[in-house]
């Protein structure tokens, strides 16, 4: 087996060590990240509750990009659309490959009838994913049926 193969292959089996977070897309695993409450806010779909406890958060670490990715995807899953722009492009001011922001504000382009902007967030994460990843899969399949849903 060449080094190359070989170096691959530990980067794989080491990326899948830690499970992706709600911030990146998925549900955080770790249950005493002081996230977790509000990760269980949202999946629960108490999504205000969330924005509240993001908020209070926020006043002390006003520069996590997870926690501005939480807040922006709450607001956008209240149809606060010009909230959730201001705070995933926040969140990416100061992680611009953030996963998670990437993905969710490409949805949000997708509902704001913006098609080239969402195909922008998912070529950053064509480029964040290297070996792929799970906010690349999704951002493209909703691009495809955006685009099926709106063939002309």
């Amino acid at each position: 087996m060449s080094r190359k193969l070989i170096f691959i292959l530990a980067l794989l089996s080491l990326s899948s060590l830690s499970g992706p977070t709600l911030a990146e897309g998925g549900y955080n695993s770790d249950r005493n990240s002081p996230l977790a409450p509000i990760e269980d806010l949202i999946q629960d779909e108490k999504y205000q509750d969330a924005i509240t406890e993001l908020q209070k958060l926020l006043k002390e670490t006003p520069t996590d990009a997870d926690m501005l990715n939480l807040l922006a995807y709450s607001q956008r899953k209240l149809q606060r659309f010009d909230e959730a722009l201001v705070n995933y492009q926040k969140a990416l001011d100061i992680e611009p490959e953030h996963r998670g922001a990437n993905e969710y504000l490409g949805e949000l382009y997708l509902q704001l009838g913006q098609l080239d902007k969402a195909q922008e967030r998912l070529q950053v994460l064509d480029k964040a994913c290297f070996f792929g990843c799970d906010e690349f899969d999704k951002l493209e399949e909703a691009i495809k049926t955006y685009q099926s849903q709106n063939a002309s």
